[in-house]
């Protein structure tokens, strides 16, 4: 398997030219993975450049690769943001590593009222970074074009914003719609000039998933009054860990955003 690293520099790198990697992904590469010369590696900028070459030289400091190939990947459309509230243990860890590997384009922390994690001052600084992290690691093992956004820590204003800009869905088990009847409405067809009957882009959307004990009463009620709708998955009740990877995976497919 070709091992894949992510650097900033390869914006206007051709083939034939050599792109180089620095700092921490240089030396993971020679101390831990031992990347050899002549081997073949990808390089991705995390904004949808992805070149793959052979290794000309390697050092704890400095990766030197032959670029024999340039991919330019644009972003997918509709883009997916995951609204995951904060968890105990490592389960929103859990959701925001498989959503990365799952194609999520933007992640926002939420500090729900349920939340037994808490976040703040310091540990909000550490958490935002840890999640960064995290997320990075996964574009790097599922070899992805590009990186997600991870966003600051956000409180139930802040979405009541995001509601009010981006078409947003709460993952609700008690809602009465599944995704598939919210899509085929999303998808159905206007009337356009003429009389006659076009397709209309789907926006892009926001998924909000809440922590162990779902999301309060107040919360949804106001999420659902600034024009959130509620979605069910299914009839099982899915872990917080679980519940937005799904989502994804069902848009993605649904939106065609997988071939």
């Amino acid at each position: 398997m070709v091992h894949f690293y992510l650097t900033d520099v390869l914006t206007d790198v051709a083939v034939g030219d050599t792109a180089r990697v620095f700092g921490l992904e240089a030396r993971h590469a020679s101390t831990v993975a031992r990347v050899q010369i002549g081997e073949v590696i990808a390089l991705g900028d995390g904004k949808g450049i992805v070149v793959q070459g052979e290794v000309l030289s390697t050092t704890a400091a400095t990766l030197a690769v032959a670029v024999t190939d340039v991919t330019v990947t644009p972003p997918r459309e509709p883009s997916l943001t995951l609204v995951q509230a904060l968890a105990k243990g490592d389960r929103d860890e859990m959701a925001v590593q498989a959503a990365t590997e799952l194609g999520v384009d933007r992640i926002i922390p939420w500090q729900a009222d349920r939340s037994i994690s808490r976040w703040s001052g310091p540990k909000a600084e550490r958490g935002l970074e840890r999640w960064q992290i995290i997320s990075r690691e996964a574009v790097k093992q599922s070899k992805r074009p590009w990186v997600p956004v991870v966003s600051p820590l956000a409180d139930l204003r802040d979405l009541e914003t995001l509601v009010t800009e981006v078409r947003t869905v709460i993952l609700e088990p008690t809602a009465t719609d599944g995704l598939g009847k919210f899509v085929n409405m999303l998808k159905a067809p206007v009337r356009g000039e003429g009389g006659k009957f076009r397709a209309k882009p789907v926006p892009d959307l926001a998924i909000i998933v809440g922590p162990e004990g779902g999301v309060a009463p107040r919360e949804l009620a106001a999420l659902v009054a600034a024009g959130a709708t509620p979605i069910k998955l299914g009839d099982e009740v899915l872990r917080t860990s679980t519940a937005g990877p799904a989502a994804i995976a069902v848009l993605s497919l649904l939106l065609k955003r997988w071939g």
